[in-house]
């Protein structure tokens, strides 16, 4: 790895750490984009670089969430009944979803991604939040419901909270409870896209020299997932994360989640065009 990549990797892992700890995202609306982008200047070929992006992300965000799971569970926030009842469908949901994932070519997945991050900003910007009108579903309930949950965070490499948040919040949970309970999901998640990634680019019926997975400097994959770039990312928002949750009540939150908003529509598009323009 050249010094320009990994002051890149330290600086995207400050950024994901900050804003998990001031906004409680995951980061994968900001790591995917931009680990599109520097592993495409590493020379990793188009076919398979948003496939690496999506893993190396969604490997780097179980780190993130086993933070914010243990910060909530010492503040007793967590329903962990609702966690048990979502966890077999997220884990379910997630890992599956991963080989429709790798059976996807590039721009579908960045079509994909993009659109869903367009609707992301959007809630975000406009901060609405459902009515709470219904309570929480039977364990059948929970497992369709955390099975799409999971699939959908794991084709787009998210830790869940956009989808979890408001579906806890429509089904009369109050928003703190939500919000952690959520973080606690978003572990079991991670854990199960990761494995999937690693599982499907390890089996990867392509020649991985030929894909450009193990080429040089990007030889220390597992599957779609590259280790350094976890390890680097993971470490940098271990430690900004804390400063993100200590400037919460001083800075403007809500102007701060516009920006975010726009930075996630703004990255995506970008993201977008640079695919297409590439092929």
């Amino acid at each position: 790895m050249n010094p320009e990549f990994i002051l890149q990797l330290i600086l995207l892992g400050c950024v994901v750490g900050f804003m998990a700890g001031l906004l409680g995202i995951g980061g994968g609306g900001i790591m995917v984009p931009v680990l599109t982008g520097v592993f495409l200047a590493q020379g990793v070929m188009i076919e398979q670089v948003v496939h690496l992006a999506l893993g190396t992300s969604m490997a780097s965000i179980i780190m993130t969430s086993l933070s914010s799971l243990l910060a909530h569970h010492k503040h007793r926030n967590i329903n962990w009944l609702v966690v048990k009842g979502f966890s077999p469908g997220v884990v379910l949901g997630a890992f599956i979803m991963t080989f429709v994932a790798a059976k996807l070519s590039a721009i579908y997945l960045v079509a994909i991604f993009s659109v869903f991050m367009a609707y992301v900003a959007v809630q975000m910007f406009l901060n609405k939040k459902p009515k709470p009108s219904r309570i929480m579903p039977s364990s059948k309930g929970l497992l369709v419901a955390g099975s799409g949950i999971g699939g959908i965070s794991s084709l787009v490499s998210i830790g869940g909270g956009s989808l979890t948040v408001p579906y806890l919040l429509w089904h009369n949970i109050d928003i703190k409870k939500a919000v952690a309970t959520s973080a606690a999901i978003g572990l079991p998640i991670s854990v199960a896209g990761s494995l999937g990634y690693l599982v499907n680019g390890y089996f990867l019926p392509l020649d991985k020299a030929q894909s450009g997975i193990e080429q040089p400097g990007l030889e220390f994959s597992l599957g779609f997932i590259y280790v350094p770039a976890v390890i680097v990312i993971s470490a940098c928002s271990f430690f900004t994360a804390p400063l993100g949750v200590k400037l919460v009540h001083r800075l403007p939150v809500a102007l701060l989640r516009k920006i975010f908003a726009l930075l996630l529509f703004s990255l995506s598009v970008k993201m977008f065009y640079t695919l297409w323009s590439s092929l």
